[in-house]
């Protein structure tokens, strides 16, 4: 459900799926308005939108590894968080 919540930059449509088709209407297709899993941008869009929550909360990526982020505490303490998604 993870890549439910990319926003899509460009227009995708897709065929209406199985079970979900129109009467009269088999022939129109549907505009993604979310990414899908399955898509080949879906990882990116995803990882796009969880980099930004990230940075606004203050987050910073490490140079090696930009899946793992940091959060540095004035007291010297401090959260690092390693992500990891299927297919990423």
């Amino acid at each position: 459900t993870a890549f439910l919540h990319g926003e899509l930059e460009e227009e995708i449509y897709m065929e209406q799926p199985e079970g979900f088709k129109v009467p009269g209407k088999e022939d129109l297709v549907c505009r993604l308005k979310k990414s899908l899993y399955g898509l080949k941008q879906a990882p990116r869009q995803w990882y796009k939108k969880f980099d930004s929550f990230m940075v606004d909360h203050n987050f910073k990526k490490t140079k090696n590894d930009h899946c793992v982020f940091i959060k540095r505490y004035e007291s010297d303490d401090f959260l690092i968080l390693l992500l990891y998604v299927d297919d990423m």
